[in-house]
């Protein structure tokens, strides 16, 4: 008995690394597979998505007609911090995440995904870039705007207009172009990086054909998108672009997840989450979009509007950015459980 013992706990102990290890595989997991089912739950996500990010983006930039909403009043400081807690969180919380867990998949091999961070890397390296298209495209707006001034100071001295009052106006105007121009393309790579990201996920929904994994994420993907759209709203808003850029990038953003789900459809059959090609692409392509989700958020929607003169001149206000972005970032957060 003793003997048949022994041999029980050497098999378990032998056995144990292969069930653990078996645990870890490349086949497609074994869901509960019911096509029509999911297809009907896909649709439901296709209308709600769609619904919630043309609200989410249209709620801020509806400025004029909403007087509260408008960038020059101080509650726009409050949204702002909302959508900076929004979009920081959909970098940290959602997106670099599962760019990790692509990029040190077993599926993969050891050498070079298992060796390095690519994860990280690539989310620096594409936040350092993000910088760098910030500072030479304000770099050369403002220069653009700097001689704009110039010709408008020299043109008002040959009027015989009073060479200081010309010249103090013409630096106004330069100012306020190069912040405004500065402002486009913040929310131009800010939707960029958005964009990335929701293509993504809609294909990933799209592919699935299980209910049970489709159903949570209707909701989740729903509230994450009505919140993201919100914070690229708050960026348009401030860019005070022309009726006709507006409505494009609105409508770019409210379909991108809808054209998302609509291309996994249709390659529902031939997709598979767990092929090498799928896990690089959706890693490096979820790595970049962190980096610049992150890098926007707390450079050009944080430390820019935190440290504002408006924000640092009234306690109550800096009070109210602070729970907003806290609440922005939790209820964020919050939604990573299910989607």
């Amino acid at each position: 008995m003793a003997k048949f013992k022994n041999m029980v706990f050497w098999y378990i102990l032998l056995l144990l690394p292969a069930i653990v290890l078996g645990e870890c595989t490349c086949d497609s997991e074994d869901e509960e597979r019911n096509k029509p089912e999911a297809l009907k739950y896909k649709m439901a996500a296709l209308a709600a998505i769609l619904v919630a990010s043309a609200i989410g983006v249209c709620i801020p930039v509806l400025g004029k007609a909403i007087p509260a909403l408008s960038p020059e009043r101080s509650f726009f400081f409050i949204i702002k911090a909302f959508a900076a807690g929004v979009i920081l969180a959909t970098g940290f919380i959602h997106v670099l995440p599962d760019a990790f867990e692509r990029l040190t998949s077993p599926c993969l091999k050891e050498n070079p995904w298992g060796n390095f961070p690519f994860s990280g890397f690539i989310a620096m390296v594409v936040a350092m870039a993000t910088l760098m298209v910030d500072t030479y495209a304000t770099s050369y707006y403002k220069k653009k705007s700097m001689k704009t001034g110039v010709l408008v100071a020299q043109s008002g001295n040959e009027e015989g207009v009073i060479h200081a009052h010309s010249h103090g106006h013409a630096s106004m105007m330069a100012g306020s172009d190069s912040e405004l121009l500065r402002n486009r393309v913040i929310s131009q790579v800010l939707e960029l990086g958005i964009i990335v990201h929701s293509v993504i996920i809609g294909i990933a929904l799209g592919a699935s054909e299980s209910p049970k994994t489709i159903r949570p994420l209707v909701g989740a993907l729903t509230f994450h998108q009505f919140f993201e759209g919100m914070g690229l709203g708050g960026s348009i808003g401030q860019a005070k672009f022309k009726s006709g850029a507006v409505a494009i990038m609105v409508l770019f953003f409210s379909l991108t997840t809808p054209i998302g789900i609509i291309i996994g459809l249709g390659i529902t059959n031939a997709y598979d989450e767990n092929s090498p090609t799928a896990l690089i692409v959706e890693g490096v392509f979820d790595s970049a979009s962190a980096g610049i989700l992150i890098y926007m958020a707390l450079v050009d929607f944080l430390a820019a509007d935190f440290m504002h003169p408006r924000m640092q001149s009234n306690g109550k206000l800096q009070l109210g950015a602070n729970v907003s972005l806290l609440l922005g970032a939790g209820l964020m957060s919050l939604i990573a459980k299910w989607a």
